[in-house]
C-alpha cells in the first residue's frame, strides 16, 4: 500500500490551523484540510504492514490501507467510494473523531502515525467539492415503514442505510433542527452545521422524512440539564401502531451532577445548558437565553472533550479567566505508550486548551460559595491517588474565584421518559438493554423495537454511534425482510 519506502522517506504533516489570536474571534472552523499533494505524501507513508491494526482500531472498520493507497495513486474517486463503503459521514469523523485508528497504526510503534484522519478529511472535502456525493435512492420500495427516534449520528446512519434498502424511514427529533448532539453539543468552530444540512438534503432526496420538534415517549418532562424545543408529542403506542420497526437512537443526555453544598447557586450549570445556546446564536436564533462567559471567571469541572468545548467557547466569549479541573492525576505525556494497541492514557492538549486555560489535575470540588444567591468562588481540595483509590491531601483546601461553573463530567444515561414510554428493559447503567450479535442483535426486550448508539451502549464517540447505527440498520432489515444486503 502506498509507496514501499514512503514511511522511511516522508514525515507526518499536520493540518494547518488559524493562529490562536485570530480564531478566538469567530465561531467558524479554523482547521484546513491537507492539499492534494500533502495527502498523497501521507498516503505514501502507509507501510504495507500486512496486519492493518488501524482497521481494528477504527470502530467502523474503515478500509484504511486501501484509501491511503488510492490517495497516493491520485484515484480520489475510488478513495471516496472506499471510504463511504464503511462510513456514512466521513466529514463528521474527519473533523471530530479522536482517531483511534492512528493510535493503532503499526508505524506508531516507533514513529509518528500515518495521518489517517487528515487523509479522510481531505478525501470527503474533495468529494463534496467535485460533486461526487449524490443521493442514492433505492430502486424498489419494500413497503415497510421504520421510525428512528433521534437524529444524532446513530439515527442518521441507521436512517440512511434503511432508506437505501428501500424502506420508508421517518426520523423523529425533539429539537428544532436535525443533528442531535452533532448540532447542539459540538461547537461550530469544531464542526460547522452546514455539514449536517447538506447530508440531510441528501437523505431527503433518498426518501428519508424528518419530523423535528417532536418529543417521543411517555410525555414526562425532561430532567434538568436536558434541553428541548419540542412542539408536539408522540407516544410509543402511536409509533408501534404506525411503523413496522422502531429504532431508539437518542443520546446519553442525562448529565452527571455534583451534589455538593452551594449546588443551587445561580451560575452553576451543566455544560449542555451552556454549549447549545452558543450554537443557537451562531445559527441566528433570536431570544436565546443570555448564559455566557463574558468577563467572568469560569471553572470547568471535567477534563474530557465536553470540558474542552466549554473552554474554547468561554475563550470566544471573552472570559476573564478559564480554569479546568480534572479529578484524575495528570497522565504521562510520552510519545510512545506501552499499552498499545489499546487506547493509551496520555496528556492530550486540544486546540481549545492552546487558546488559553489553566488545567489542574487531581482536584475535587468541595463546595460552591455564593453571595446574594450567585456563585462567587468554589472551594476545592487536592487528591492523592494510589492503586486506583483517591484520598484528600490534608490541609490542601483552596478557594478559587468562580462566576460561572460548568459541569462537564460526562453523561450517565439516556432520557428515561423515552425508554419508559416503550417499556424496554434497561441495563444496570440505565441504557436500553440489547445485544450486538446473533439473531437478536440490537433488539430490545420489546417486539420490533431496536436500540443503537449512546441509548444502547452509553456515552461514547461519534464514530461508535455511526457503527451502531449501520449495524442496527442491518439487523432491522434482516428482521423485516428475512435477509439483508446491508453491511454490518
Amino acid at each position: 500500500m502506498g509507496k514501499v519506502t514512503g514511511f522511511l522517506e516522508f514525515a507526518r504533516v499536520e493540518e494547518t490551523a488559524e493562529s490562536k489570536g485570530t480564531r478566538v474571534k469567530h465561531y467558524r472552523e479554523f482547521v484546513g484540510h491537507l492539499s492534494d499533494a500533502q495527502a498523497q505524501v501521507q498516503g505514501a507513508r502507509c507501510m504495507d504492514c500486512g496486519i492493518p491494526f488501524c482497521m481494528n482500531g477504527c470502530p467502523v472498520n474503515n478500509i484504511i490501507p486501501d484509501f491511503n493507497d488510492l490517495v497516493y495513486r491520485e484515484d480520489w474517486k475510488s478513495a471516496i467510494d472506499t471510504l463511504h463503503s464503511t462510513n456514512n459521514f466521513p466529514e463528521f469523523t474527519g473533523r471530530i473523531c479522536p482517531a483511534p485508528c492512528e493510535e493503532a497504526c503499526t508505524l506508531r510503534i516507533n514513529e509518528a502515525a500515518v495521518g489517517i484522519k487528515s487523509i479522510e478529511h481531505a478525501i470527503i472535502d474533495k468529494a463534496w467539492q467535485e460533486g461526487w456525493v449524490q443521493p442514492t435512492p433505492a430502486a424498489v420500495s419494500t413497503g415497510k415503514r421504520v421510525a428512528v427516534v433521534g437524529s444524532g449520528p446513530a439515527g442518521l446512519a441507521a436512517a440512511q442505510q434503511l432508506a437505501r434498502a428501500g424502506h420508508a424511514v421517518v426520523v423523529f427529533e425533539k429539537n428544532d433542527r436535525v443533528g442531535g448532539l452533532l448540532r447542539y453539543g459540538i461547537p461550530d468552530f469544531k464542526m460547522e452545521k452546514g455539514l449536517i444540512d447538506r447530508r440531510v438534503d441528501q437523505m431527503r432526496a433518498e426518501g428519508v422524512e424528518f419530523r423535528t420538534g417532536v418529543q417521543v415517549g411517555d410525555g414526562k418532562a425532561l430532567p434538568p440539564g436536558v434541553g428541548s424545543l419540542a412542539r408536539s408529542h408522540i407516544s410509543a403506542a402511536e409509533l408501534d401502531a404506525e411503523f413496522d420497526a422502531v429504532i431508539l437512537a437518542g443520546g446519553a443526555e442525562v448529565p452527571r451532577d455534583l451534589p455538593v453544598p452551594g449546588r443551587e447557586l445561580s451560575g452553576v450549570h451543566f455544560a449542555m445548558d451552556f454549549l447549545p445556546l452558543q450554537n443557537r446564536r451562531v445559527a441566528g436564533d433570536s431570544d436565546v437565553p443570555a448564559l455566557n462567559a463574558t468577563g467572568k471567571h469560569v471553572v470547568v469541572i471535567g477534563g474530557g472533550d465536553t470540558g474542552s468545548d466549554c473552554v474554547g467557547t468561554s475563550n470566544r466569549h471573552g472570559a476573564a479567566s478559564v480554569t479546568q479541573f480534572e479529578l484524575l492525576p495528570i497522565p504521562p505525556d510520552v510519545d510512545r505508550n506501552p499499552v498499545w494497541p489499546y487506547w493509551p492514557i496520555r496528556l492530550r492538549t486540544s486546540s481549545s486548551h492552546e487558546e488559553g486555560v489553566t488545567r489542574d489535575f487531581a482536584v475535587a470540588t468541595k463546595r460552591f460559595n455564593g453571595k446574594d444567591g450567585k456563585v462567587v468562588s468554589l472551594t476545592a481540595v487536592r487528591l492523592e491517588w494510589s492503586a486506583g483509590k483517591m484520598t484528600e491531601v490534608a490541609g490542601s483546601e483552596f478557594e478559587l474565584p468562580a462566576d460561572l461553573v460548568l459541569f462537564a463530567m460526562g453523561f450517565v444515561s439516556p432520557v428515561a421518559s423515552v425508554l419508559e414510554g416503550f417499556a424496554v428493559e434497561r441495563d444496570a447503567r440505565g441504557n436500553a438493554k440489547a445485544a450486538t450479535e446473533g439473531d437478536v442483535a440490537y433488539r430490545t426486550s420489546k417486539a420490533k423495537v431496536f436500540a443503537a448508539g449512546d441509548m444502547r451502549r452509553g456515552q461514547s464517540l461519534v464514530v461508535w454511534a455511526i457503527r451502531e447505527g449501520r449495524q442496527c440498520a442491518s439487523a432491522v432489515d434482516q428482521f423485516l425482510m428475512g435477509a439483508t444486503v446491508l453491511p454490518r
